[in-house]
């Protein structure tokens, strides 16, 4: 299933948001109407897409990345174990 109007807009802003002056959540809500819960939650379920990667892969692969490495974290929090 080819990208939605939304899901383009949600890959553009996160790829320039740090451009942009100003909290990230309030801009998410100006900008795209969303509540930033909901944008994560779409966020995270567009960039395990292969429309995603195939339309930002640079992004894709950093956004994978940076959830990869929290979720190693978490779970060696979990268990008790350094890093």
């Amino acid at each position: 299933m080819p990208l939605s109007d939304r899901d383009r807009a949600i890959l553009k802003f996160e790829a320039e948001w740090l451009r942009h002056a100003g909290a990230k959540e309030e801009a998410i809500r100006a900008d795209l109407g969303l509540s930033p819960a909901r944008y994560y939650q779409l966020l995270a379920r567009l960039i395990d897409t292969t429309d995603a990667q195939e339309q930002d892969p640079m992004l894709v692969k950093r956004l994978r990345r940076i959830r990869d490495e929290r979720q190693r974290a978490r779970v060696a929090r979990a268990s008790g174990s350094p890093r």
